[in-house]
């Protein structure tokens, strides 16, 4: 991929826009999650956070892409901000709707996809909380929706990114 993932426009529950770059600067580690609020794999907001407390002073920013693809994400950002404040105390930026397969695919996500994770899968999001891991420089690592975002495999990545 590259640095250039840092500067693809995507827009934010308020309606404005940003990049990766603005909202966490180009020298972070980026988590990039796809969520939802209605799905088994919801409690995964719980370990995001958690993630987000620990890291976020030493160089890590959690962004969450509520995505209604899967019919699992409540009907406004409005809804989505909210369930995601009283039910899991989320404080990590979490973006507008987005669609992240299919006609009209997000450009973030359309290079996002592009990257293979490490059982070879690439290309279509297959559910709710596929995980992007933006390391500085624009490597990207992506981890299946059912890896956990405190997975030995991504706190490894993240911890070997941050300065101690």
């Amino acid at each position: 991929m590259g640095k250039e993932i840092y500067d693809i426009p995507f827009r934010r529950m308020d309606g404005t826009t940003t990049t990766l770059a603005q909202l966490a600067g180009d020298d972070r580690v980026v988590l990039v999650v796809n969520v939802a609020s209605r799905c088994g794999l919801t409690p995964q907001y719980e370990q995001l956070e958690t993630l987000q407390e620990k890291y976020g002073d030493r160089g890590l920013t959690v962004v969450g892409f509520p995505s209604n693809q899967f019919l699992q994400e409540l009907g406004s950002n409005e809804a989505i901000a909210e369930f995601c404040s009283t039910t899991y105390g989320v404080t990590f930026p979490v973006m507008d709707r987005i669609r992240v397969n299919g006609h009209r695919t997000a450009p973030l996500y359309e290079a996002l996809k592009k990257t293979a994770d490490a059982g070879g899968h690439d290309g279509r999001i297959r559910w709710n909380f596929e995980k992007f891991l933006v390391l500085p420089g624009g490597t990207v690592h992506r981890y299946d929706p059912r890896t956990l975002p405190d997975a030995p495999e991504i706190i490894d990545e993240i911890e070997s990114h941050l300065p101690a």
